[in-house]
């Protein structure tokens, strides 16, 4: 049976599903994750839900119906969560020259200390979270997310922003995995911003996701 796990991973080495305008309905990856995922014409549903009442819920002639509200509101009232949004996918590999891994650390910080907001957001949704500051107060976090992909997030202060330091600390995400791994970012799509800063970074746009938690 094919898993979301096994969706994600190929889409890392460049193989996508079909684009065939099909629907494809897959496992909740864990009790703690599903969603329903857009790509370039196929849509992935990853819940514990039967593929018929999907497709009753659907005009299968739109591709788009299964990220529009009425298919997730029906997905909300029959698995008791709640959409946390849409999202912008990107994924990036890991970096893999050294000198170039060692630059991009080299000024990180592991935190000790994750009681803060973001870090605390950051736990909800991902698992082995690490965090790390840079000199200028930003901050970047690496974790284990939807179906155990490798994701990372990051916060710039207000006052270091339109500096180049979102795009630093987005390729810096790169250099903290494992060479020969990937790493995705989640990026709200009306958040210009983050969004060229990940581009910039080298992450490339793979699809759109709504992530439902409880």
């Amino acid at each position: 049976m094919t898993t979301l796990a096994d969706i994600l991973r190929g889409i890392e080495r460049g193989v996508f599903p079909a684009p065939d305008l099909s629907i494809t309905v897959v496992p909740a990856p864990s009790d703690r994750d599903t969603c329903v995922i857009g790509l370039t014409a196929h849509i992935v549903v990853a819940a514990d839900v039967d593929p018929a009442w999907v497709a009753d819920q659907l005009d299968l002639d739109d591709i788009a119906a299964p990220l529009n509200p009425p298919f997730l509101y029906a997905l909300e009232q029959l698995t008791g969560r709640e959409v946390n949004g849409i999202d912008a996918m990107l994924v990036a590999p890991a970096l893999t020259e050294p000198a170039e891994r060692a630059e991009l650390t080299s000024d990180l910080t592991e935190l000790t200390d994750l009681d803060r907001p973001r870090i605390r957001r950051a736990q909800r949704y991902r698992d082995d979270v690490r965090a790390y500051t840079d000199p200028y107060g930003g901050l970047v976090l690496t974790g284990l997310g939807l179906a155990g992909r490798q994701e990372c997030a990051l916060e710039v202060p207000e006052d270091s922003r339109g500096k180049g330091h979102g795009r630093r600390l987005a390729r810096a995400a790169r250099a903290l995995v494992a060479p020969g791994t990937h790493i995705w970012a989640q990026v709200t799509p009306g958040n210009a911003a983050s969004l060229r800063a990940f581009l910039a970074a080298g992450y490339l746009p793979v699809g759109s996701e709504a992530l439902l938690v409880r």
